[in-house]
């Protein structure tokens, strides 16, 4: 008998003794047996998560604290479903999906799956090198950090290091369990660096609107944030109103979405059930996994999300960019001399198209104007260097826990595209397969290439927007699933367990289809002076394949 089953034969054995007894003593077995929850809290806390909590304490403040926690809460009613369908199966949730429910539904859950892992490592490597040139050794790369061979230098170095890291995944037994245990660190590091930042503002900030925050309020979708709807409201002229609302509404609707797709992607569905089959659990597992959830991936993306937009709301929201504009005898007066100043005059320049140029530009959308300019890890670090003393603690502290989100993500994204070659070739996680698919999600080192902005963060809510259109494929394949007998047989829930599954699983498939739906289909493909509605042909597409996919014959259990 192996070690790896000698250690599974152990956990069984804590799971029977506990079997009967209280939740206190639960939670002190489950929290020693933990495991793949760390995983998906790598992976959740990466560039996407905290790109997404940047901007959201940007732009709206304490006011959008329930964002991320809202979406991360259907994520974990996902992922449990995820969970229950894996272990109550001897086949991986694509098996099962592909053989008895949609074929159509499996390849496109595993094809978006993989194309999330090459898109959303793009910002991990931009804001790991973004953390080691602005905020942990800004000296050394004072002359070279602007160079595209720097860039690619740091980051094909960053790739042999995860290599190395990514290839202790494809064992079994010891050296897995070192994989996990690194990634425990590496969260670990994450959520403590932004919780000691919080804790250094606390006397400064407004705890009455901080938990009034964590209260969804939907209606930031339609209305400005605070700041904001002062400023418009104040405006002079009705067109100059319609115009700021338009715009500041579209920034936060863009912000939430993406802050949404971030907490648990599309990909993150694709982890579950091989982290599962990489421990070897079984159905006596199905408490522990839901457990694990909560506790090794919800509560550290709260803490570590919530303490981003937190330090960002306090220090960025409703104030225009550092040294743009300033007050001069009472009028608002540009300082030229700003390095965003080019992103002020593009901003000022869509607005005289839109409202003409015939009409006065107020005073209050030239603060608008440079209270919308895109924040980085480096400004927001630099804001806190007077909470901390001096600029060492805020730029090191801030640094590591994003060069920390950057790595455990990509070390993650590679283990999933290693999952994903293995469901391809039917080859276990201990072969050449594993290896060679780790390597599909090399794509990051080419962010130089592909990403030209200003602000490196961005970069994460460009791709997790993208990335949430794909998300309702994996509520809808496992809504099947949960529900099947040819899947689950006698273990498909019925009675009040199939009403306490569906009820939370189709609402929240509603609510991520409602706005990946109204994301996708207003996403275009601009090609000269034409427009295409790249984003309304793929639904259609898609939704038309998947309907026929219902009607195609299927393979029988006995030949998988």
């Amino acid at each position: 008998m192996s070690s790896n089953d000698d250690q599974l034969n152990r956990e069984i054995e804590i799971l029977d003794s506990v079997a009967d007894k209280g939740p206190l003593q639960k939670a002190r077995a489950y929290t020693k047996l933990s495991g793949p929850g760390w995983l998906q809290s790598a992976i959740t806390l990466g560039g996407g998560s905290l790109g997404g909590a940047l901007f959201l304490g940007v732009i709206g403040g304490f006011a959008m604290l329930w964002v991320q926690p809202f979406a991360m809460l259907m994520g974990v009613i996902l992922l449990a479903a995820i969970a229950y369908v894996t272990l109550s199966t001897e086949r991986t949730p694509f098996q099962s999906l592909r053989q008895e429910i949609n074929p159509v539904l499996a390849w496109g859950w595993l094809a978006a799956s993989q194309l999330a892992n090459m898109i959303w490592v793009l910002p991990q490597y931009s804001l790991s090198y973004a953390a080691l040139t602005n905020n942990l050794f800004p000296g050394f790369f004072a002359e070279s950090k602007g160079d595209d061979s720097t860039k690619y230098i740091v980051s094909f170095l960053i790739l042999g290091l995860m290599i190395a890291i990514n290839f202790l995944g494809s064992g079994k037994g010891r050296g897995y369990r070192i994989y996990e245990n690194t990634l425990k660190v590496l969260v670990g590091i994450v959520v403590i660096s932004f919780f000691l930042v919080v804790i250094r503002l606390a006397g400064t900030l407004d705890w009455g609107a901080i938990f009034s925050g964590i209260i969804p309020n939907p209606a930031l979708l339609w209305k400005p944030a605070g700041a904001y709807n002062e400023i418009i409201s104040a405006l002079p002229t009705e067109a100059a109103k319609e115009y700021w609302n338009s715009v500041v509404l579209a920034a936060q609707r863009e912000r939430m979405v993406a802050s949404a797709a971030a907490a648990v992607g599309i990909n993150m569905t694709f982890l579950m059930p091989w982290a599962l089959k990489a421990r070897k659990w079984g159905g006596k597992h199905r408490g522990l996994s839901r457990f694990d959830l909560v506790t090794a991936m919800m509560i550290p993306f709260i803490l570590a999300t919530g303490c981003v937009v937190i330090a960002a709301g306090s220090q960025f929201h409703g104030k225009p960019f550092e040294g743009l504009i300033e007050e001069q005898g009472g009028k608002v007066v540009v300082v030229q001399a700003s390095p965003k100043y080019g992103d002020y005059s593009k901003s000022i320049g869509a607005r005289n198209k839109t409202v003409g140029e015939e009409t006065a530009l107020a005073d209050g959308e030239k603060k608008l104007a440079a209270m919308l300019i895109k924040r980085d890890t480096g400004q927001l670090a630099a804001s806190l260097e007077k909470l901390f003393g001096n600029s060492f603690w805020s730029q090191k502290i801030f640094g590591i826990g994003v060069l920390a989100m950057g790595l455990s993500t990509i070390s993650i994204l590679m283990l999933i595209s290693g999952f994903v070659a293995c469901e391809v070739t039917g080859k276990p996680r201990d072969s050449m397969a594993f290896k060679i698919g780790t390597l599909l999600a090399a794509t990051g080192v080419l962010w130089p290439a592909l990403w030209k902005g200003e602000s490196l963060a961005y970069l994460a809510v460009t791709t997790s927007t993208f990335g949430y259109v794909l998300f309702p494929i994996a509520f809808l394949a496992f809504i099947a699933m949960i529900n099947s007998k040819k899947v689950l047989g006698d273990q498909v829930p019925t009675g009040r367990a199939r009403l306490a599954w569906n009820i939370p699983l189709v609402i929240s498939c509603i609510i991520t289809g409602l706005a990946a739906g109204w994301t996708g289909w207003n996403k275009t493909l601009a090609v000269g002076e034409n427009v295409i509605p790249l984003g309304k042909y793929f639904i259609i597409v898609f939704v038309i394949l998947v309907v026929i996919g219902f009607f195609l014959p299927r393979r029988s259990k006995s030949h998988s």
